[in-house]
């Protein structure tokens, strides 16, 4: 069993409950997840399993799109439905104008900077901030730059109860928190805020459409036909270049992990590089620029 399985992550299970449930179904450990999702948050998780973990980190940089609901008028602890209430500040209809609403989503759109919630698994001097903030302690949180290349409104805002709720979409990179975005829209708009619901309806080139739920995992493996369900290896590459390889010695010698001269190849090799079997459209290895010698490349990850 080998390839790259696209999991819809129901709500109440963790990233590691998936991989825990889906290894006890493949009778294999060699499972792995691409990309953390939050128990309450649903959704597409690509899992690879067998030789595709070694491209889980590639999965991971190629973006990903949610569908979340805003609520304006109270912040919480953790910056979803799941904190305890901060902040409330009632907002009513000739309060906020969807022209206000859709200029505060607009200026996300672009490079941005961020503060990783206290209820996250960001590291600070050794320790994931969840946990600092378990214990009541307070600790300076880095900013970090993230990516949103598409971020707009889906749905019209419904007033009630004092407060106003939107959904919006986002496509973005990866390390985006989507709970400090609808918090941050709160801020430009002079009001707290909060991520009320999230479903990821893409990740590495994955959409929900091609997701299966862990039940039906099950039985397509119990009826040996699951392997067809997973996508190859090289689909969690394409989002990096390609050199298709046509001979064979040199083909024997990428399996055997050799080095090689950056002109043995007509084309650059600036950064992570896909080597491909010409005849089979194989991945062979991954290969990068030598990082003491310019001249030549070297083998990051081989695939035998």
């Amino acid at each position: 069993m080998e390839g790259i399985l696209p999991v819809f992550k129901e709500r109440g299970l963790t990233s590691h409950d998936v991989v825990f449930k889906l290894r006890k179904i493949l009778h294999t450990k060699k499972v792995g997840h691409t990309g953390t999702l939050d128990p309450e948050v649903d959704g597409v998780l690509p899992v690879c399993i067998g030789n595709a973990t070694k491209v889980s980190d590639y999965i991971m940089d190629m973006g990903k799109a949610y569908e979340a609901e805003v609520t304006i008028g109270y912040s919480t602890t953790t910056e979803d439905q799941t904190g305890e209430v901060l902040e409330r500040r009632n907002v009513e209809p000739d309060q906020l104008s969807t022209q206000e609403i859709d200029a505060a989503i607009q200026s996300f759109k672009g490079e941005i900077e961020q503060i990783p919630p206290m209820y996250s698994s960001v590291k600070v001097n050794g320790r994931k901030l969840y946990e600092y903030a378990r214990n009541n302690e307070t600790v300076e949180r880095p900013k970090r730059k993230v990516m949103i290349y598409e971020i707009e409104r889906t749905s019209e805002p419904e007033f009630h109860d004092g407060v106003c709720s939107f959904n919006i979409l986002i496509r973005c990179g990866k390390g985006t928190y989507i709970r400090t975005l609808a918090t941050d829209i709160g801020n430009v708009l002079n009001y707290p805020a909060h991520m009320s619901l999230l479903t990821r309806i893409e990740s590495g080139g994955f959409q929900i459409k091609d997701t299966l739920k862990l039940d039906e995992v099950d039985h397509l493996f119990k009826q040996e036909s699951l392997q067809e369900h997973l996508f190859p290896i090289e689909y969690g590459l394409k989002g990096l270049p390609h050199i298709r390889i046509s001979n064979p010695e040199m083909k024997k010698r990428i399996l055997n992990g050799q080095k090689f001269y950056k002109n043995d190849f007509t084309e650059a090799i600036e950064g992570v590089t896909v080597l491909v079997d010409s005849d089979t459209e194989k991945a062979l290895a991954l290969y990068i620029p030598h990082s003491e010698k310019p001249n030549e490349i070297k083998p990051k990850k081989v695939f035998n």
